[in-house]
């Protein structure tokens, strides 16, 4: 398995992995929304959003979404993973910790001081991944729609 930062090739097969996301998550998203997520992983001169994929026997079968943010809680940035997705016929092959290690060693490259996410508190799977590969805090998110 090769982790590989997301190039212009990948469009196709991301578009249907970040298409099966959005599906797991019952979110239905303009095209102009998924176009513009895919035109700033591709915007090397102004970066705000990287990516990577994992490849297996030449085929991507999962992605991952990571940015940067300052924080007033270190001297250096936080790295937050916003979105990870495996094909449903690759899990449990190590592709979504594979992804995981890929945004760390991103992070730590960038000197970032924390990498962190959220998931749904329904989707057990991922969390029995999360749960070995970091440590579950106790904070609680609260969203204001705008």
């Amino acid at each position: 398995m090769i982790i590989r930062p997301i190039e212009i090739n990948d469009y196709g097969r991301w578009f249907d992995l970040w298409q099966a996301y959005l599906s797991f998550y019952d979110v239905q998203l303009d095209d102009d929304v998924s176009e513009g997520v895919w035109e700033r992983l591709m915007n090397e001169d102004d970066k705000d959003l990287w990516g990577l994929v994992a490849e297996q026997d030449g085929q991507v079968i999962g992605f991952t979404h990571y940015f940067f943010h300052g924080t007033t809680w270190h001297p250096t940035s936080y790295c937050y993973l916003e979105d990870l997705f495996v094909d449903e016929n690759a899990r449990a092959n190590g592709a979504g910790r594979a992804l995981i290690n890929g945004v760390k060693d991103a992070a730590q490259d960038e000197g970032a001081a924390k990498l962190y996410w959220h998931t749904n508190k329904n989707n057990e799977r991922a969390q029995a991944l999360y749960n070995k590969v970091a440590n579950l805090c106790d904070f609680i998110r609260y969203d204001i729609p705008l």
